[in-house]
């Protein structure tokens, strides 16, 4: 047994393979979070172990991808890390999942409702998914009913774990979260919503943030670069404002909006290699500057 240090980056990991390799480990178990997870997978693949995931919350699709995201030591995005399989078990026990602070939970369905909306673009720009292949129908309609499953359980999975509960709508969250997320997005692609979330690293406040509670917000930034229907875009704000996720600069403690914070975020979305050139048009930062305070007009509007 190792605690985990509390961010997947390259020394963390590599302080983990040499305790692996100091006691002759034959399995990996990655017992917590999506960074426990992502690098028990880093370390898995580094060593060639095998590796089993075993979430005590549903906070991001971690446990079934075949992805790590690797971030500096002071946790600010790098890379991602891709893997050559998805992890040989992944054991979930409900229970012990709705125990967990429900704003984990919360931050899973953050993570999960970017699913549809960027294997959408990824579908509609031809661009190639996580595993080097394309979108498929399969992948689109496991996509879609992630994002189904949201708007039908997520506000009563929401309070059911408030109340430390686990109900039907809990388990379906679950599921949303952890499987249909993880398989959805590999399948699918990444696009707009994770590249937001990648650049907003760059500001310290959003540090204090989950991964699926920037992600939200990201997801609000890619419907606005695409100029999304009004229903379409009002129909995640309610979802957001159901379950408690950020759909404000505010809300995700950047209480001082700073055009050149700003704007270096709209840089570090528009790096070389990150997944807005997934996007089925064009993408420059500033389109992204002007995206992100425009839908923070939009989540106080809203709210």
């Amino acid at each position: 047994f190792e605690s985990f240090q509390g961010e997947c980056c390259m020394s963390e990991i590599n302080r983990i393979i040499d305790i692996v390799k100091t006691n002759g480990c034959d399995v990996i178990v990655g017992v917590g979070g999506g960074k426990t997870h992502d690098t028990s997978k880093a370390v898995a693949h580094y060593t060639k172990k095998t590796v089993v995931i075993v979430p005590t919350i549903a906070s991001t699709d971690a446990p079934c991808s075949s992805l790590s995201v690797i971030y500096s030591d002071e946790g600010v995005f790098d890379k991602y890390l891709f893997l050559p399989t998805s992890p040989n078990i992944v054991l979930v026990d409900t229970e012990v999942v709705s125990k967990a602070p429900a704003r984990l939970l919360i931050a899973g369905i953050g993570d999960a409702m970017a699913t549809y909306f960027e294997a959408r673009a990824c579908y509609q720009s031809e661009a190639d998914n996580c595993l080097g292949g394309k979108c498929t129908k399969a992948a689109m309609s496991l996509a879609r009913l992630c994002y189904e499953t949201l708007l039908e359980d997520g506000k009563a999975a929401t309070l059911a774990v408030q109340a430390k509960v686990c109900t039907k709508a809990v388990e379906n969250i679950i599921e949303a979260n952890t499987y249909l997320s993880g398989i959805g997005f590999e399948s699918g692609g990444l696009a707009g919503a994770h590249a937001v979330h990648n650049g907003l690293t760059a500001i310290a406040a959003t540090h204090q943030l989950y991964h699926g509670e920037k992600v939200a917000f990201g997801t609000l930034v890619q419907l606005v670069l695409e100029n999304a229907p009004r229903q379409e875009i009002e129909e995640v704000l309610k979802l957001c404002h159901e379950v408690g996720l950020p759909t404000t600069l505010a809300d995700l403690k950047i209480t001082e909006v700073k055009p050149e914070e700003i704007m270096a975020v709209a840089k570090l979305v528009c790096a070389p290699g990150d997944t807005i050139g997934n996007m089925p048009f064009d993408v420059t930062p500033e389109d992204v500057y002007a995206a992100i305070l425009g839908a923070d007009e939009l989540g106080k509007s809203y709210q």
